[in-house]
């Protein structure tokens, strides 16, 4: 009779291992918040560098350094982005002058509303008052002496100077971070391969670890690369959209709000949210009517819906193989790790971490799970 090999079943993990993992992954959840001034430059720059490797890679098959191709390619973004800024710098200057006029005008047309009988908000400060009296006779004080203090308890408005200064250090602190992310970056396309055969000399002895580490890092750089295109694509599409959907309302500069659209779609869901309400804003500016501004925000929301969330996911679900309920929930913990940098960056993220656990059997449950 031939002789059979018993299998051999996988271990149970102990109670103690379990807790050691969760006590891990915990410490380094904490460990990326805290060190999260060093971490976003240099992860950014990371995916930065592999996002320009083809174009330098092509520069230095045309007998370009890697030196200068390197800092031709990050000249020629840096440009782009200047150049796009440039051309929208007059129209959002003269959108921003009118904040002020539309913050008045919108003070004024909810103060009419709310003095309309027939409205909801009337009718919740009727109750609201009716309340007030019915608690005054409870404790057997008057009206007037239960109106006094909720008066005075009115908190003033928030101080939109200190508002516009914090602002301010944010977007300082994120230009700091992008410099660091472009020069890490720089510093990553000039070492070419020799960084990717450190990490291949570091993964182990053995031949099959060192194909399975080259395997990972492919793989990492046709994801990246494609999420990056994806997004690229997208992006281009919903600022064509929204152009060309508040040109037919005829909404004033509809071609800067369309590149705007584009660019802030980067970040996903609150990039689309932040301009639909600008976009808002400008419509009650020009029209003055709130069906006006709905309508104009409706349309900027129905666009990145489509486009964004419908059209977006789908080819992302096919280019990078991860569910978009996977995105989705690395959305939502990345930006509460990073802010805007971690949805930024979180797409990205999950698709590397899919990339290794396919690729070692440990983690090939957790690759099952964000797959589609």
């Amino acid at each position: 009779m031939p002789e059979t090999t018993p299998s051999i079943l996988p271990r149970k993990w102990r109670s103690g291992e379990r807790a050691l993992v969760v006590l891990a992954i915990i410490a380094t959840v904490a460990a990326a918040k805290a060190a999260e001034a060093l971490l976003i430059p240099l992860v950014a720059g990371l995916l930065l560098a592999y996002a320009l490797r083809p174009l330098v890679e092509g520069l230095e098959r045309i007998r370009i350094p890697r030196l200068v191709g390197s800092a031709f390619v990050l000249a020629a973004v840096t440009a782009s982005l200047a150049g796009v800024g440039a051309w929208v710098k007059d129209d959002a200057a003269a959108a921003l002058a009118e904040l002020p006029q539309a913050a008045r005008k919108l003070r004024v047309a909810a103060q009419e509303k709310a003095r309309e009988p027939a409205n909801p908000i009337g009718h919740m400060r009727e109750a609201a008052a009716e309340l007030n009296r019915a608690a005054a006779e409870a404790v057997g004080t008057s009206q007037g002496a239960v109106a006094a203090p909720a008066q005075r308890s009115n908190s003033p408005p928030a101080d939109l100077q200190n508002w516009g200064a914090t602002q301010s250090s944010r977007l300082f602190d994120t230009v700091t971070e992008l410099g660091l992310a472009a020069l890490f970056a720089f510093f990553l396309l000039v070492s070419g391969d020799k960084f990717r055969r450190k990490l291949v000399s570091l993964a182990g002895p053995t031949l099959a670890v060192k194909r399975i580490t080259v395997e990972i890092l492919d793989e990492i750089d046709k994801q990246v690369q494609r999420y990056l295109l994806v997004m690229l694509i997208t992006n281009v599409l919903i600022a064509i959209a929204v152009w060309a959907a508040l040109l037919a309302l005829g909404l004033q500069r509809a071609a800067m709000w369309g590149a705007i659209a584009g660019v802030l779609h980067v970040i996903p869901y609150v990039g689309s949210a932040l301009t639909a309400i600008a976009v808002g804003i400008a419509a009650f500016m020009q029209f003055g009517t709130l069906g006006a501004a709905a309508g104009a925000a409706l349309v900027v929301f129905a666009v990145a819906a489509a486009l964004g969330m419908g059209f977006m996911s789908w080819l992302q679900g096919r280019a990078t193989q991860v569910s978009a309920v996977a995105v989705f929930v690395a959305l939502l913990f990345f930006g509460w790790l990073w802010g805007g940098w971690g949805l930024l960056l979180g797409a990205p993220l999950v698709a590397i971490v899919k990339t290794i656990a396919d690729r070692i059997p440990a983690l090939a449950p957790l690759g099952a799970m964000l797959g589609p």
